[in-house]
């Protein structure tokens, strides 16, 4: 028992050696005060045609943090496509199944010199039973949109944290 105490941690340092080598980094090192949530902070998203487009800009102002449009450093620019296509035909000719996609593409222009930093999209989609209930589909649709837009939101403040953080 007492050679597998002591074997355990001499075991542990050459795995505890290789972690700490291997170059990750924190992304948000420095909590709100790092240099990737203060880039994060200083995105403003102008407006968004579209209800999709509302959704959007909502879901990014809560990931970003940005609460002072005029001091910020960096615009994001996004162009939506949003689209409801019937998938799943029923032996009556009534459409039973949905998709809505959403897409985005984005750019992250610097207002200083207006140079380009990203340019990238993202997108998800999702499934919707059409049941007998128009109320119940209409509902499942727009349910749908609040959920794509957070979760494309999700992915476009990713890729902008890795670019910010890639800065110097």
């Amino acid at each position: 028992m007492k050679r597998k105490a002591i074997l355990a941690p001499v075991m542990a340092l050459p795995l505890m050696l290789m972690l700490a080598s291997c170059g990750m980094q924190p992304m948000y090192a420095g909590g709100s005060n790092g240099a990737v949530a203060r880039g994060l902070a200083a995105i403003e998203v102008p407006a968004i045609p579209g209800r999709a487009g509302w959704l959007m800009r909502n879901a990014l102002h809560d990931r970003l943090g940005n609460t002072d449009a005029a001091g910020s450093r960096y615009r994001l620019d996004v162009r939506l496509d949003d689209r409801l296509e019937g998938l799943g035909v029923l032996g009556d000719d009534t459409i039973g199944r949905e998709r809505r996609t959403l897409r985005a593409r984005y750019q992250l222009v610097d207002v200083t010199d207006g140079t380009i930093l990203l340019d990238a999209t993202a997108g998800s989609d999702a499934g919707i039973d059409v049941v007998s209930s128009e109320y119940a589909t209409i509902a499942a649709e727009q349910t749908a949109l609040e959920n794509l837009s957070r979760e494309v939101a999700d992915r476009i403040v990713t890729q902008l944290s890795l670019t910010l953080r890639a800065q110097p």
